[in-house]
C-alpha cells in the first residue's frame, strides 16, 4: 500500500491529503491501488482525456468488448461494453470524493486532470485542488482546505464536486451509450450510492453508509435523478450477505452478458 497514514498533528497539506486517504486506499486495495500524490501521470487515462479524446474513448469500449468477451464468452453489444468502461470510471472517480467524506468527513475537489487511472498497473492517482471540512475538523486552518459551516453544507459540496467532475465525462460517453441526459445522471446517482455502500460494507460500517448515502441523495437533487432508496434486505444471498439492498435508477445492461444471473439490483428483476 502506497498511501501513508499521517502522524498525529497533520502540519502540511500533503500531510492531510495522506491522511484523508489512508482508510480509503485501504478499503480499495482489493480492487485498486490508490496513491494520494501532488500530480498525475499524464500517460493514464484521466477525465480531462476522456473528454478531450474521441480515439482514448473508443479503445476503452474496445477493452471493456475484448475483457467481456474473454471472460464471459460472450461478445457484449457496443453500448454495453461503452457502460462498462464508463462505470469503472465513474465508480473510482465518485468514491475518491465520497469515501473520504463517509470516512473523515472531508470532501477532496478533485478537477478533470486530478484523478488518474491505470488499467494495466491497476493503480488509482488523485490530486484534489482542495479539500472541504468541517470547522472542528484539525486539518482546518492548513493551506488547501476550505471550511464549510456544517454537515449539509458538507453533503452539498460533494454532490457539487461530483457533478463538476462527471458532467463532461457523461456527455461525451453518452453517443456511446445511446442515453439521454436523464439516464446518465441516474448512473452517477447510482456510482455515488454503491460507492459509499462499498466503502461502508467493507469497513464493517453498511448501516452507517446506508444512512449516510440516503441522505446525500434523497431524491430532488440535480443533477442527479433518484434518490439512494435503499430498503431491508429480505434476500440476504442475493445482496452479498449484506443488511440492505436497493434498485439501481440506471440499468447497467449488464444482463445482456450473462442474462441468467441478473445484478441483485436490478431494476428489471426488481419491476414490480
Amino acid at each position: 500500500m502506497t498511501t501513508a497514514v499521517a502522524v498525529p498533528g497533520v502540519a502540511s497539506h500533503a500531510d492531510v491529503l495522506r491522511e484523508t486517504y489512508a482508510g480509503l486506499a485501504e478499503a480499495l486495495r482489493p480492487l485498486v491501488r490508490l496513491e494520494a500524490v501532488p500530480r498525475v501521470d499524464g500517460e493514464r487515462v484521466t477525465g480531462e482525456r476522456l473528454v478531450q479524446d474521441a480515439a482514448l474513448r473508443e479503445r476503452l469500449v474496445d477493452a471493456a468488448e475484448r475483457r467481456i468477451a474473454d471472460t464471459h464468452g460472450v461478445t457484449p453489444r457496443r453500448d454495453v461494453a461503452a457502460m462498462d468502461a464508463l462505470h469503472q470510471y465513474v465508480f473510482y472517480a465518485t468514491v475518491a470524493m465520497s469515501g473520504p467524506w463517509f470516512l473523515t468527513h472531508r470532501v477532496p475537489w478533485i478537477g478533470l486532470d486530478g484523478l488518474a487511472h491505470d488499467g494495466a498497473s491497476a493503480a488509482l492517482t488523485v490530486a484534489p485542488s482542495h479539500l472541504l471540512c468541517l470547522p472542528d475538523d484539525p486539518a482546518a486552518t492548513l493551506p488547501g482546505v476550505r471550511v464549510v459551516a456544517d454537515e449539509e453544507r458538507l453533503r452539498a459540496a460533494l454532490r457539487e464536486a461530483v457533478a463538476e467532475h462527471l458532467g463532461p465525462v457523461l456527455e461525451a460517453f453518452r453517443p456511446l451509450l445511446r442515453r439521454g441526459t436523464r439516464a446518465v445522471w441516474g448512473l452517477a446517482a447510482d456510482e455515488l450510492t454503491e460507492g459509499i455502500w462499498y466503502v461502508g460494507r467493507v469497513t464493517g460500517q453498511e448501516r452507517r453508509a446506508v444512512a449516510a448515502a440516503d441522505v446525500l441523495l434523497p431524491g430532488g437533487t440535480p443533477p442527479f435523478v433518484g434518490a439512494a432508496g435503499f430498503r431491508p434486505c429480505g434476500d440476504a444471498a442475493a445482496a452479498g450477505e449484506g443488511e440492505a439492498t436497493r434498485t439501481r435508477i440506471n440499468c447497467c445492461l449488464w444482463y445482456t452478458v450473462t442474462p441468467q444471473q441478473p445484478c441483485s439490483t436490478c431494476p428489471r428483476r426488481n419491476r414490480g
